[in-house]
């Protein structure tokens, strides 16, 4: 026999709002990250964009890219969480390019 406590127990009158505290700090913890992380891929972009060949070598460049495929894989991991699963749209608006794209997720040692 199963025991069920009273309804007045079960559900305070901010979970019949639909959002109690707990979720709407959750909530702007995870808008706050997504944000940083943006931040993190446009200053990563910039600087893979910034590098030219006179100036500096390949083993820089190599770095940057992998720099900036990892601020976008740790990016699209966040969109994740937050319930965004479609990452086309984010590529375009960031202008991310291609080879980074096609490092994402690698494995480096």
């Amino acid at each position: 026999m199963s025991v069920r406590p009273p309804r007045s127990l079960r559900q305070s009158q901010e979970d019949r709002n639909g959002l109690n505290v707990l979720e709407y700090e959750l909530m702007s913890e995870r808008a706050d990250s997504l944000g940083r992380h943006g931040l993190k891929v446009e200053a990563a972009l910039a600087a893979l964009k910034a590098w030219t060949g006179e100036r500096q070598s390949a083993q820089e460049r190599e770095k940057l890219l992998n720099d900036a495929s990892d601020a976008v894989w740790a990016f699209f991991i966040q969109r994740e969480i937050c319930g965004m699963r479609n990452n086309r749209d984010a590529i375009q608006r960031y202008g991310i390019p291609n080879e980074v794209i096609a490092r994402l997720g690698a494995i480096r040692k």
